[in-house]
């Protein structure tokens, strides 16, 4: 079984496309994390619904005009595209035309105009990685946002959103040991009222933190796979990373993949934890370890909201 820190590389334009990092060997509980951000892994062959999927989304992402948003859904086998009202039935039409295979392909509408606002799952990247945003957090009036240590810990210090958008500046990373870094916000605006992204064109609001127990259903959300839900296995897990060891953890049988690293994790409105890494992906299902948010805002003297 292998493992991986879920951070993906980027290149910082409107059209980033995802290259996955490799995995190296890791101590405990017989999993692995990458051994090295910078070496990309090899990738393996999909299968054919995989593929499939990998062709529609290209070609969403190749004709999709501004105000349209997709992910690939696992649980239907299907692109799901969301368009805004500004979206016209000639821009739809042209994206339908363009998909190799309509059956792959869901097409919802969305009341009112897309805007640039970064929630707690979102993608967020520097001049190398890609990651996702874990939770929008605050100290009186000044924002941050926390995600993963190993996020912070590597490549530029200036964050943007997928389109350019300025998100912000690193503050600090903590990473081995723990694995949560905190980014500065640029403006308050940036926050997006501490919502997580459900990446159905809906949000849960996030209001309180707290423990994760063994047996808990949870959720997580990430920029690469999604929305995920599982089970706490362990509590205070360590994996052992190419890099170093990260204790503390809490251990689950949540799927992700890389560039879902730093996102959040949570039980309803209340947060729980960072996607640290893992094992597995979210078509055959895996192990995942997640950073205890509790630690971090204890950390920083910061708090939800």
């Amino acid at each position: 079984m292998t493992s991986k820190r879920l951070t993906s590389r980027s290149t910082v334009s409107r059209r980033v496309r995802y290259t996955a990092v490799a995995a190296a060997a890791v101590a405990v509980a017989a999993l692995a994390a990458p051994s090295a951000l910078a070496q990309p892994a090899p990738a393996a062959t999909p299968s054919a619904t995989a593929a499939a999927l990998a062709a529609t989304s290209t070609a969403v992402g190749q004709t999709a005009s501004a105000g349209t948003a997709w992910y690939t859904d696992p649980a239907s086998g299907k692109v799901v595209v969301t368009v805004d009202s500004t979206v016209t039935p000639a821009e739809v039409a042209k994206l339908k035309s363009a998909v190799p295979d309509t059956s792959k392909l869901t097409v919802k509408h969305a009341s009112g105009q897309f805007k640039p606002l970064v929630a707690a799952g979102d993608a967020i990247q520097n001049s190398e990685f890609r990651c996702s945003l874990g939770f929008n957090v605050r100290t009186g009036s000044t924002y941050y946002a926390l995600t993963a240590g190993h996020c912070t810990a590597e490549g530029g210090t200036t964050w943007s959103t997928t389109s350019g958008t300025r998100v912000g500046t690193t503050a600090d990373s903590q990473f081995p040991g723990n694995d949560y870094g905190l980014i500065k916000l640029s403006s308050a605006a940036t926050a997006n009222d501490g919502r997580v992204d459900l990446y159905n064109g809906s949000y849960q609001d996030i209001t309180t933190s707290g423990n994760a127990t063994v047996g808990e259903r949870v959720t997580r959300s990430g920029s690469t796979s999604g929305v995920h839900t599982g089970t706490v296995q362990a509590l205070n897990a360590t994996v052992r990373y190419a890099e170093g060891t990260v204790s503390g953890l809490i251990q689950t049988n949540v799927c992700a993949e890389p560039g879902d690293s730093g996102g959040p994790l949570f039980d309803g409105s209340k947060a729980l934890g960072l996607t640290s890494g893992g094992s597995g992906d979210c078509t055959s299902g895996g192990t995942t370890f997640f950073q205890p948010v509790t630690e971090a805002l204890n950390a920083y003297g910061l708090s939800v909201f």
